[in-house]
């Protein structure tokens, strides 16, 4: 039988190919997109293999094929058919005797108005020389390109902020998690499309060397906004503001090199008396247990991914022996995924200790973690009320039920969610940290419908879900653009084709096309390999430009 791994991204492409309807959740199905990965039926599965071709993570593999780490995916995707036993596929050829699944029905001839769970959109008359504009290229703008192209005969210019392609996948999943990664793939393959332009290092927003929402809507029929959400929420207790108190935002951006994170966490390292050899995380999510797993993983792991050689150099010197979570309910109410939990126990050299203080239990943790194995520490039932230092963090105050206690740590990281960055020009719901919109349609401040303006992703709907939502979301936002240029209610634009091109060109000093994208690949790849690694990652924008510029010899 096949099983999904860690690396799935939920993209579901493993469903439409899957003969006997084995893998859940489906995008119709509740838990799709809040489910951390897919499952494939152990007793349903016939080992055809067409879900490992067409998973574009490289997450399924067989089960006698997995190596020691992926071993506890074989359960982890059984015991997903034991809690839901009601969508269990049960489908094997007729005549088969294999326990626990039924024979197919008789095979008829099919049409398609009648085949199972295929489906053909109405594909409504659009206008002509529609063009349209994409704001980022993370996994919901790489979707929204797809169906764009895949649906409409519109020419679409691509926008990102930093020279690179790939949004929070680039810059947000864990350098240990490489397989995530490899969806980037086949957005790369859209790029090369000769309706797509390619336009990064150009911002969004009223900087004298960006372009402003207003430009494009001036200068497009549409404008699709894939922002995401990366800005974190604050704490709101005393004492945040000291070095080495910072969010999870800050941290993974800092070690996954990205541009303008180049200061990381004053993490005090052996020899300093001061060190207490511990940090503390406050939230129980999937990027919090990200977090926990690199600061304690051996560097001679780390040393073989592409985390950026910043981060590498100062966790080679820091002493973290414990990482302590903090949960403000029970474990019951953790918002990490089992596969992201289970994968902690793989960590060489680490062990794990869940603690749930509901009985009243208070570990002492005033003094520095000295233990011989590093250690990974959930604390239930609490919440921090205060971070305390003179000069730099020396411990956090802790409430655990009705009890008030220290913890002595050099670093806490807040990971309690996110918000998407406010763009000049576009109206932002602050309660919810989005875009202000209806249903992916952008609205103005006073909540009228942007004719021709989109948002999709956490941009829209606030950051929940993983690459599989993304994909639904922007597929269904994509339609309600059609839908509208069907109608006649887009604005039209006057503007010369080659119009915004020049606009650009003229206030931003170093425009990167997709010839510069792949120069910059090119040699972070060539740099990786001279050190057995998948990548060496640029951190300075200007060695991202020079790269760039370079003639390939």
């Amino acid at each position: 039988m096949f099983v999904i791994t860690q690396s799935c991204c939920s993209d579901a492409a493993c469903v439409a190919v899957c003969p006997v309807n084995c893998i859940h959740p489906t995008p119709e199905e509740r838990g799709f997109g809040s489910s951390d990965i897919l499952h494939i039926d152990p007793q349903a599965c016939i080992d055809c293999g067409a879900c490992a071709d067409a998973c574009p993570v490289n997450a399924i593999y067989p089960a006698d094929k997995l190596g020691t780490r992926d071993k506890v995916f074989v359960d982890i995707n059984a015991d997903y058919y034991k809690s839901h036993p009601e969508i269990r596929s049960g489908y094997a050829p007729t005549g088969a005797e294999l326990p626990g699944m039924a024979p197919f029905p008789d095979v008829v001839a099919a049409t398609d108005d009648d085949w199972p769970g295929i489906t053909y959109p109405e594909i409504p008359k659009l206008p002509g020389g529609l063009r349209v504009a994409l704001v980022g290229t993370g996994p919901s703008g790489g979707y929204a390109l797809r169906t764009l192209l895949d649906r409409t005969e519109a020419t679409v210019t691509v926008i990102d902020r930093l020279p690179t392609p790939g949004g929070l996948v680039r810059a947000g999943v864990a350098p240990d998690h490489p397989g995530t990664k490899g969806v980037l793939h086949g957005f790369d393959l859209l790029y090369r499309d000769p309706r797509v332009t390619m336009l990064t290092n150009v911002g969004v927003g009223d900087g004298p060397d960006e372009v402003t929402p207003a430009e494009l809507a001036d200068h497009f029929d549409a404008v699709i906004y894939a922002v995401g959400a990366s800005e974190s929420r604050l704490l709101g207790i005393p004492g945040e503001d000291l070095p080495g108190s910072t969010s999870a935002t800050d941290l993974v951006a800092w070690y996954n090199a990205a541009p303008g994170a180049d200061a990381g966490p004053p993490i005090r390292g052996v020899g300093d008396d001061r060190a207490t050899g511990r940090a503390v995380i406050v939230g129980t999510g999937n990027v919090a247990l990200d977090v926990a797993r690199i600061l304690v993983s051996p560097p001679e792991l780390l040393a073989t991914t592409d985390i950026a050689d910043r981060a590498l150099q100062i966790l080679r010197e820091q002493n973290v022996h414990e990482v302590v979570l903090l949960g403000r309910r029970g474990q019951d109410s953790a918002a990490y995924t089992a596969p992201e939990f289970r994968a902690l126990s793989a960590i060489p050299g680490v062990d794990i200790e869940v603690i749930d203080t509901a009985d009243g239990e208070v570990p002492d943790l005033s003094a520095p973690a000295n233990h011989e194995r590093r250690r990974i520490v959930f604390l239930f039932h609490s919440s921090p009320e205060e971070i305390i230092g003179d000069d730099a963090v020396d411990a956090v105050a802790i409430r655990t039920g009705g009890t008030s206690h220290k913890v002595a740590t050099d670093l806490v990281v807040r990971s309690i969610g996110y918000r998407c960055t406010p763009i000049p020009g576009l109206a932002f719901d602050d309660a919810r940290g989005v875009l202000r919109n209806d249903d992916g349609r952008l609205l103005d401040e006073a909540g009228r419908v942007i004719p021709g303006g989109y948002v999709i992703g956490w941009a829209k709907r606030g950051p929940s879900g993983g690459i599989g939502a993304n994909k639904m979301c922007a597929q269904a936002t994509v339609e309600e653009f059609i839908v509208d240029a069907a109608a006649g209610t887009l604005t039209r634009t006057g503007k010369d084709v080659k119009a915004f091109g020049s606009l650009v060109r003229g206030r931003v000093k170093h425009v990167i096309g997709y010839r510069g994208m792949k120069a910059i690949d090119r040699v972070e790849r060539r740099l990786g390999a001279a050190q057995g690694r998948p990548r060496v990652k640029f951190t300075q924008l200007a060695d991202m430009v020079g790269a760039a510029g370079r003639r390939r010899r």
